[in-house]
C-alpha cells in the first residue's frame, strides 16, 4: 500500500491508489483505478506513475467515462508506429471525419452493435460531409474495418468486455456490388504505346501494360532490380504519397517481393531508355548507376505519385482507360491467352488466387466455355475410339 499499488480479489487484480481533488470542494480524495493488464508490482507501479502524469496534464479519463472519440485518440497514437504514414492518415480521416460525428460521443464500454448498425445506415443515407447525400457501400465497409480493428484493440486492452463491431454479421453491413474492371484489348494497347513513344510517360506505360506493375511499384523501381540479360525485374518496393505531400518508399504490397518476367518488347524498350537516361543525366553532370530509379523526370528526380496519375489521366482519357486499368488489361490479355490464373496472381502480386479470380471473374465465362468445349472434344474422341476398334 505504501507504494500506491495493491493486489486484491480472487482474480489477483492490481489497483493503483492515487490522490485527486474534488473540482467543486477542492478536498482531496483517494481514487482506486483498476490495472487489469498489470502482471506484477513493478508493472503496476509504472502504470500508476503514468496515470499520475496524465492526471497532472488533465488528459486522464476513467474507463467508465471514456468516449469512443477519446479512445480513437489513444488508438491512433498506438498504431502510428505499426502502419505506414499513408495508412495512418487514412485511418485518422475515417475515424475523425466519418466515425466520430456518428458515434464519437458514445461511451466506449456501453457501445452496442445496434448503434453501430444504425450509424452505418445514417452514413449510407446522408454521410457525405458536403451534405450532398450518403456514402458509398464501399466507403461504409472501410469505416467498418477501421472500427472493427480499433475496438479489437480496446478489447485486448480490456477497456470493453467484447468487440461490438465483431457481433455484426456480413449481412448487417452494406453489400458492395463489384463492378467489372475496365480494360482495353491488345490491339488498342499497341495503339496507346505507339502514341506515347516520344513522351516521357512511355516507360511507365510499358511497365504497366506489359508487366502489370502498380503506380507505386513503377515509381519505386530501380535499375539494380532490373536484370535485362535474363529478362526479369524484381518488385521489392512501392512509393506512396500522403495528403501532406510527403513521399516515401515502403515494402511491396502485402509485404511480399516478386519477380516479373519481361516480354522481349519490354527488354528492348528498357535497354533503349537506360541509354537515353544515362545520356540525359550525363548532360547534368551526373553519372548514372544501378541505384537510380528507372523512371525519372528530366532533372533526374522522382515523379510524385499523384503527378503521374494526373499526367496519365490526361493522356489515356481518349481511350477511356487509366494507368491502373492498363494493369487490369495486362491480366485480361493473359487470361484470354489461357494463362493459368495462378500465374496471373503471381505476376500481379495478389495475396491469393482468390483475389485474382474475384477481380477478373467477368472473364471466366469465356474460359469456362473453352474448357467445356475441350472436355466435350476429348470425351467424344474417347467414345468414338472403342466403336472404331470394334469395327
Amino acid at each position: 500500500m505504501k507504494d500506491g499499488v495493491v493486489e486484491r480479489g480472487k482474480s489477483k487484480t492490481w489497483y493503483a491508489i492515487v490522490e485527486t481533488r474534488d473540482p467543486a470542494s477542492g478536498k482531496r480524495k483517494r481514487k482506486w483505478v483498476s490495472l487489469p493488464d498489470c502482471k506484477g508490482k513493478r508493472q503496476a507501479m509504472e502504470e500508476r506513475a503514468r496515470l499520475i502524469t496524465e492526471m497532472k496534464a488533465g488528459s486522464f479519463v476513467e474507463p467508465s467515462k471514456l468516449t469512443l472519440a477519446q479512445f480513437f485518440d489513444r488508438w491512433l497514437k498506438h498504431i502510428r508506429a505499426n502502419v505506414s504514414p499513408r495508412t495512418h492518415e487514412r485511418y485518422e480521416q475515417i475515424a475523425t471525419k466519418n466515425i466520430c460525428p456518428l458515434l464519437g460521443a458514445k461511451i466506449l464500454s456501453k457501445l452496442q452493435p445496434i448503434e453501430i448498425s444504425e450509424a452505418y445506415g445514417k452514413a449510407l443515407e446522408n454521410g457525405r460531409r458536403d451534405g450532398k447525400g450518403g456514402l458509398s457501400p464501399r466507403t461504409v465497409n472501410h469505416i467498418h474495418r477501421v472500427l472493427f480493428s480499433a475496438l479489437g484493440q480496446a478489447e485486448r486492452w480490456k477497456l470493453i468486455a467484447r468487440n461490438p463491431a465483431a457481433l455484426l454479421e456480413k449481412r448487417d453491413r452494406p453489400k458492395i456490388e463489384r463492378k467489372a474492371v475496365t480494360t482495353i484489348d491488345a490491339p488498342t494497347t499497341a495503339v496507346v504505346l505507339d502514341a506515347a513513344r516520344e513522351r516521357r510517360l512511355f516507360i511507365p506505360l510499358v511497365l504497366g501494360s506489359l508487366c502489370g506493375l502498380r503506380r507505386g511499384e513503377i515509381l519505386a523501381l530501380r535499375w539494380k532490380s532490373v536484370d535485362l540479360d535474363n529478362g526479369q525485374l524484381a518488385v521489392i518496393a512501392s512509393t506512396e504519397q500522403t495528403d501532406a505531400g510527403d513521399i516515401r518508399e515502403k515494402e511491396a504490397k502485402s509485404g511480399k517481393a516478386r519477380t516479373v518476367a519481361l516480354p522481349s518488347m519490354a527488354v528492348e524498350e528498357l535497354r533503349r531508355w537506360r541509354l537515353a537516361q544515362a545520356e540525359e543525366l550525363l548532360r547534368l553532370g551526373v553519372r548514372a548507376d544501378d541505384s537510380w530509379h528507372v523512371f525519372t523526370l528530366v532533372d533526374g528526380t522522382q515523379m510524385q505519385p499523384r503527378s503521374l496519375t494526373h499526367a496519365m489521366s490526361d493522356f489515356l482519357d481518349q481511350w477511356g482507360i487509366t494507368l491502373h486499368g492498363l494493369r487490369h488489361s495486362h491480366a485480361s490479355h493473359m487470361l484470354a491467352a489461357n494463362i493459368h490464373p495462378k500465374v496471373v496472381q503471381e505476376r500481379l502480386g495478389h495475396s491469393s488466387i482468390a483475389v485474382t479470380m474475384d477481380i477478373y471473374s467477368h472473364l471466366m465465362p469465356n474460359m469456362q466455355g473453352e474448357a467445356a468445349a475441350a472436355v466435350d472434344s476429348a470425351l467424344r474422341a474417347a467414345i468414338k475410339r472403342p466403336a472404331d476398334d470394334v469395327g
